[in-house]
């Protein structure tokens, strides 16, 4: 996996057209074929993927080395090709343009990206064994009771359940069979689609907050000794590549076990309730978490400290109902109050 991103971040992938130069077979003479190439910006933009646009724009932002001049006529090789598929690889990973330059300007003064696009393609690997499937719009109806529902279609495909497949009109990708597994059981056992949808998007939220909370803590106790330099030295991101592999499994185990502990309370406690109506609740029944916007709980944490953020937002809350309360009754006019 490393080296196939490195090769696609790094300027490498395969020969034919990409690299805009006829020849036979591989070898030390074709490689360097390649390498001698030279290429107007029109040849590079149709060898790159780019426009001669974008090409202009990254030589403006210094992301592209000065081409040669040739009288009236700027003469590119194939180290712009190389540069040029660098971004386009970064890009398509998230960077962005600012960040881009940085690393290439940290390569091009002798450091090299092997350990970041080492860490790159850890971080951009799979974090699931489970694999892609695909399903065709006849089994789709027919796993949901063939009632052909466009708007669902539609919802899928925009929530990322499905992907429509290129080239073909009734023929989906399938990112977790798992996940259309569970909506196609939920719709059998009554729950219509809308409230399948409504429920994921609430439940990709909450879960979302997991992945970010996760990730700020193992980057303040773990990773932030390996990133401490903009970019890291290849030694560092080798090493984080490395605690990467070896922490990503821990996500998973630790939502799988608390999933399980929650589930065993909630569902023992909902019965309880189900069975016993008359059964009073107590304060730890009607509790339940909240979810806060991750910038809240650090402001909070920098103010109060973290062994208080609990006390602190029940405090503020308790108050703010206080105020509320108060606001009403001294809204209420005697005469209403008489009468």
């Amino acid at each position: 996996m490393t080296g196939a991103v490195a090769g696609a971040v790094a300027g490498g992938g395969g020969g034919g057209e990409g690299d805009g130069v006829s020849g036979g077979a591989g070898g030390p003479a074709a490689a360097e074929s390649v390498r001698d190439a030279e290429y107007r910006i029109e040849d590079l933009a149709h060898a790159s993927g780019a426009t001669v646009r974008t090409i202009r724009a990254y030589q403006d932002r210094g992301l592209l080395p000065t081409p040669e001049r040739r009288g009236r006529a700027n003469v590119y090789r194939h180290t712009h090709l190389a540069r040029l598929r660098q971004i386009a690889g970064l890009l398509d990973r998230g960077y962005t343009l600012a960040s881009i330059k940085e690393l290439l300007e940290a390569w091009d003064a002798g450091r090299g990206l092997g350990g970041v696009l080492g860490m790159v393609a850890e971080v951009h690997g799979p974090w699931t064994d489970e694999e892609a499937g695909r399903i065709t719009r006849a089994e789709l109806d027919l796993r949901f009771g063939m009632s052909p529902d466009e708007a669902a279609v539609e919802e899928a495909v925009a929530l990322g359940v499905l992907e429509r497949v290129p080239g073909t009109e009734d023929e989906f990708l399938v990112p977790s069979p798992q996940e259309l597994a569970v909506a196609a059981e939920l719709y059998a056992s009554g729950v219509p689609l809308p409230a399948i949808s409504a429920h994921l998007r609430e439940l990709r939220g909450q879960v979302e907050h997991i992945a970010s909370r996760f990730l700020e803590f193992t980057t303040e106790h773990v990773f932030a000794r390996y990133l401490g330099h903009r970019p890291p030295t290849d030694a560092d991101a080798a090493e984080a590549a490395s605690m990467v592999r070896r922490l990503r499994p821990l996500a998973q185990q630790t939502v799988d076990a608390e999933l399980a502990r929650a589930m065993r309370v909630f569902a023992t406690r909902h019965l309880r309730h189900h069975l016993v109506p008359e059964e009073p609740l107590t304060d730890s029944d009607t509790s339940r978490p909240v979810l806060l916007p991750v910038d809240t709980v650090r402001a909070v944490q920098q103010l109060v400290g973290a062994d208080r953020v609990e006390a602190f937002v029940a405090a503020a809350t308790q108050r703010e109902l206080q105020a509320r309360t108060l606001d009403a009754l001294a809204n209420i006019s005697p005469i209403e109050d008489l009468s």
